[in-house]
């Protein structure tokens, strides 16, 4: 069943007065915007221009899936209330917009949530260009829309929701403080928000809607960490490298420092990636749905735990037990999510393994693409970091050095790496425009996929973690552009 989430917000200039909705449907697996919905609705209160936004959400998430699950999010805490039947609804022009949003989708598969003013950016733009148009004498146009880049598309979207609790609860005790009059929010800009509530239903609120004008690129068993690529970065700097610190350090050595560059740099590359397939210039504003690809790491093999280079070239393992539990725990969330339509997986073992799993579960069969396979590491096949460092410790160098260099024995550079997932990239982009597809494959096919994406030099590889089973999401658009949606993500494991 796929689950949708859907953000709305309403506001009125006067309360009663020149009123507008905005809405969102968000894919729930990847944050992509679906489908934008914004209306002028001329002279209204705030409270219905906020059930109209919601009434919008919900059709628009119909069309695209009657069976859906939908989790709505809106910062009106009357409405959220309201519609999971804690507060009564009294106001008379409340009823029966209430009556129409429980009948869209049947009771229970629509949830409610209210969230602070700041998480809801998305929909409270929509809503302001709805009421800006009507002030032209215009109808919103979805082409003319910048309100995800504004709201700094999906990334901006996570950042907004990784609040503690604490913050949530002060971001609730402002919303309070502003339904009572004593202050709204501002928009960046000079521009109020939307979201200054009242604290009864039908009366004003304050400002409302008022503008003013390795880890290496190989697999965990295939052991060069972030850690170790630090090593020997200072080793030739003249410090002492740790030779057992970084022998051991693939991916399970996590630095907080790293992951919360990661998630930094993913941040502003998104909003990026959106004003360039948002510029003119370059054609018509709408370019249609992109090829988005869901990246999945295979589970682990026996060689994952050892941490050992497992390539192209090696003894091509199985998943281990372990890795065939970590491969249904994904294939469980993907169905739930309902989001695949395609399942594409690197012609190794234990890729093609964890795609079976995955597609058998989602009732989808498996195409094998050679350019998914992982890097061969020629004779570092089956050593740990520690054990190439002994051996050949100046060929390491070199490859650690530059993106030319090969591994001991002809192995694969990851210049030549990079250069068979473009050509993938774009082979894939194109028989799968505008459609959701999962690709199963190996930490430098993955790595080197994010990487392109963001347009960052080849040393990113080794400033990423990528765990086994874990799921990232790059969306490709019609023009060149792309767009990180997502990075790492293991929840479905936990």
């Amino acid at each position: 069943m796929r689950e949708f989430v859907v953000e709305a917000d309403g506001g009125s200039r006067g309360n009663p007065g020149p009123a507008g909705y905005g809405a969102v449907v968000l894919d729930a697996a990847s944050g992509e915007s679906l489908v934008e919905a914004a209306e002028y609705l001329g002279v209204v209160t705030n409270n219905v221009a906020e059930y109209r936004g919601l009434l919008a959400g919900l059709r628009a998430a119909r069309e695209l899936d009657p069976d859906a699950r939908v989790h709505v999010r809106m910062d009106s805490k009357l409405v959220v209330e309201q519609m999971s039947g804690r507060w009564k609804i009294k106001h008379p022009d409340m009823k029966p917009l209430a009556a129409e949003a429980a009948r869209i989708f049947p009771p229970g598969r629509v949830t409610y949530e209210w969230i602070p003013r700041a998480e809801n950016k998305h929909a409270d733009r929509l809503a302001n260009e709805a009421m800006d148009a009507g002030a032209r004498g215009e109808r919103w146009s979805p082409a003319d829309s910048t309100a995800e880049l504004d709201a700094g598309g999906a990334a901006g979207r996570r950042a907004r929701g990784a609040r503690t609790g604490d913050e949530r609860e002060t971001g609730a005790a402002a919303d309070e403080r502003a339904a009572e009059g004593v202050g709204a929010g501002a928009r960046a800009g000079g521009t109020p928000s939307l979201s200054a509530r009242a604290g009864t239903e039908g009366a004003p609120r304050a400002g409302a809607g008022e503008r003013v004008g390795p880890t290496a690129p190989a697999d965990d068993e295939d052991a060069p960490s972030t850690s170790a690529r630090a090593d020997a970065e200072r080793a030739r700097t003249g410090a002492v490298a740790d030779a057992a610190r970084a022998g051991g350090g693939a991916e399970g050595s996590r630095t907080g420092a790293v992951a919360e560059s990661s998630r930094a740099g993913a941040g502003e590359a998104d909003v990026r990636a959106a004003r360039t397939v948002a510029s003119p210039g370059w054609g018509p504003p709408d370019m249609g749905a992109p090829a988005t690809f869901v990246l999945l790491r295979h589970g682990e093999t026996p060689l994952t735990p050892q941490k050992r280079f497992s390539g192209n070239g090696g003894s091509d393992p199985s998943l281990s037990s372990v890795g065939r539990e970590q491969a249904e725990r994904v294939a469980a969330s993907l169905a739930r999510r309902g989001t695949i339509q395609a399942v594409v997986a690197s012609p190794l073992a234990r890729t093609r393994e964890t795609a079976g799993i995955v597609a058998a579960r989602l009732g989808l069969e498996v195409t094998v693409e050679e350019g998914l396979r992982e890097t061969d590491f020629g004779a570092w096949e089956g050593l740990t970091f520690g054990e190439v460092r002994e051996r050949y410790p100046a060929d390491l160098d070199a490859w650690l050095a530059s993106p030319d260099a090969r591994p001991t024995g002809g192995g694969e550079s990851f210049a030549a790496t990079g250069a068979r997932v473009a050509a993938t990239r774009d082979k894939l982009v194109s028989a799968y425009a505008g459609r959701t597809v999962l690709l199963v494959s190996h930490v430098t096919p993955i790595k080197t996929f994010l990487r392109l994406a963001l347009g960052a030099p080849p040393e990113s590889l080794f400033r990423m973690e990528l765990s086994a089973a874990s799921l990232s999401v790059v969306a490709h658009y019609a023009d060149g552009g792309a767009s990180v949606r997502l990075f790492n993500e293991t929840s479905h494991l936990r």
